[in-house]
């Protein structure tokens, strides 16, 4: 009989006991004045048990807003907007191929790169995981009827948005978590963060098209060519990739123009008391005159051409899109121009799932109803959060958090500022292994990491950075993770036959990750 491994709150739990234990065995010690002194420890107990309930106190603005984000995106999905506009991106590319230049210059490449460069974003700035499971078995019939096989739709949809999840420079779930818990300034250090992004990315669109390419050019070289060749011959020439329709009638949805007119009613109000908005660009602060009336007007003009469009039934899906487009692009204002920090965003993305709600035509109790549908899909994820702040907490009211940092810190003298980074993204990169929530990861190891990194004069950026790495590119590969067994469940692929395939592309990416934390050492 297969044993099953644990899921992560067992894991967890089991690591909570062992942090009472070793409180028992590992003397004490404190930091005062940076100055590390021996302490007498207090061995833990009971305490096991009331560290969940410490842990989700002190980490409770996390645990609400991964609910609002959560509860936001529920919605969202449920209108079918961003599914509906990826199918009509799907539709335009393969028209493509009706321009004889253009399919000369290889349109099959251009759809490839186009969808990984899509999927890759929604991971970087919203984290898509999950949602790949869904857009997968849309994308590999895509994939079959160009010549290709499951392999490919697989890494134009999961393998794109989980490079995008590692390289994220907008993820909550990711940066915005790690930073917080390390005491940053919440999505900071964007900058290099969208280099390490292009790159993977670009990265990984080469190996993929380069790998498509070898199968176009001889099928038999996938390990997938058997079962492909019998899923080809079901699709027909020409697959129809034409969006559905979310909704029906001649006219645009009354609902769509209410949940228009109350944003541009709300930027109006803002552009008057905001005329002009201090961008904190690093050290420097660029006083911009007109950013928010500009971007009111870019809004009004936007929404007004998606409700204007010839195709009124698909007003309000396109009025979505439009309000997640404008939700990133005020989140950066906000975050950049007017210091928001967790509570701002949470704000930020619960009116646009109550927006989103609205331009569907959804009633008040629909809304709400969805709302906590979403909220409830993610509850496991933000407990996790509060049950892995226990660890920590266990550590410092048994006084043997600093003695642990002070032995780190130690035992790494001689490796100096870029072996221990590396060493804790290696850490990191292990973890993920065993447990690949980012947020329960996040909530585990910075608070341990981030202090640590001061003793070993590493900056904490970077230390988010490694715990982003060390997060992400293990995800394709550990079998412990729901989203790509499902993944994979979707494709037919075995896991095996998937390990055998990719193992050693995780492992070029692990080591462009290590390559991509030593200039932190010099920016940071």
């Amino acid at each position: 009989m297969k044993k099953k491994v644990p899921v992560p709150a067992v894991i967890i739990f089991i690591l909570i006991v062992i942090a009472a234990m070793l409180t028992w065995f590992i003397p004490g010690g404190q930091y005062v004045d940076d100055e590390f002194r021996p302490v007498d420890s207090i061995p833990q107990t009971w305490q096991v048990f009331t560290a969940f309930y410490n842990g989700f106190v002190n980490q409770a603005g996390i645990i609400v807003f991964i609910l609002c984000v959560g509860a936001a995106f529920w919605v969202i999905n449920a209108t079918r907007a961003i599914d509906t506009g990826i199918r009509t991106f799907l539709d335009q590319t393969a028209r493509l191929e009706s321009f004889p230049l253009l399919r000369r210059m290889g349109v099959n490449n251009l759809v490839i790169a186009s969808v990984m460069v899509l999927f890759s974003l929604f991971g970087a700035v919203f984290g898509m995981s999950e949602e790949t499971i869904a857009f997968t078995a849309l994308i590999i019939p895509l994939a079959l009827s160009m010549g290709y096989d499951s392999i490919t739709g697989v890494c134009m949809v999961y393998v794109a948005a989980h490079v995008g999840f590692a390289g994220a420079f907008l993820n909550p779930f990711t940066v915005g978590i790690a930073q917080d818990l390390s005491g940053l300034p919440i999505f900071s250090g964007m900058g290099y963060r969208l280099i390490c992004w292009a790159l993977l990315t670009t990265g990984t669109i080469f190996f993929v098209l380069r790998y498509a390419h070898k199968v176009k050019r001889d099928p038999k070289a996938s390990p997938m060519w058997e079962e492909d060749a019998s899923r080809k011959a079901t699709l027909k020439a020409g697959v129809d990739l034409a969006a559905e329709p979310a909704f029906s009638g001649a006219k645009t949805p009354w609902a769509a123009w209410i949940a228009f007119s109350l944003v541009l009613a709300a930027l109006t109000g803002f552009s008057i008391m905001y005329p002009s908005t201090g961008i904190a660009l690093g050290t420097k602060n660029l006083e911009v005159p007109g950013l928010l009336p500009v971007l009111a007007f870019l809004y009004a003009a936007g929404g007004l051409r998606a409700l204007a469009r010839k195709n009124k039934a698909e007003a309000p899906a396109r009025l979505i899109r439009h309000f997640v487009l404008f939700t990133v692009v005020f989140l950066l204002v906000g975050v950049l121009g007017y210091n928001w920090y967790m509570g701002e965003i949470a704000g930020l993305f619960l009116a646009l799932g109550i927006l989103s709600g609205i331009a569907t035509g959804y009633k008040a109790n629909t809304i709400a109803g969805k709302l906590t549908e979403g909220a409830r899909d993610i509850l496991g994820a933000a407990l996790i959060v509060g049950l892995a702040a226990g660890i920590v907490e266990i550590l410092e009211q048994g006084r043997i958090m600093d003695r642990i940092l002070f032995a780190m810190a130690r035992g790494l003298d001689n490796a100096g500022r870029p072996g221990s980074l590396q060493v804790m993204y290696m850490i990191q990169t292990a973890i993920n292994m065993l447990i690949p929530s980012a947020s329960a990861k996040a909530a585990m190891t910075m608070p341990i990491m981030a202090p640590f990194s001061d003793l070993v004069g590493v900056s904490r950026q970077a230390t988010v950075l490694a715990f982003q790495f060390g997060d992400g590119f293990t995800n394709m590969i550990t079998p412990i993770s729901g989203v790509l067994m499902a993944v994979l469940g979707v494709a037919r692929i075995p896991y095996t036959r998937w390990v055998r395939w990719i193992w050693r592309f995780i492992l070029v990416l692990i080591v462009a990750g290590s390559l991509l934390l030593i200039p932190t050492l010099f920016i940071w």
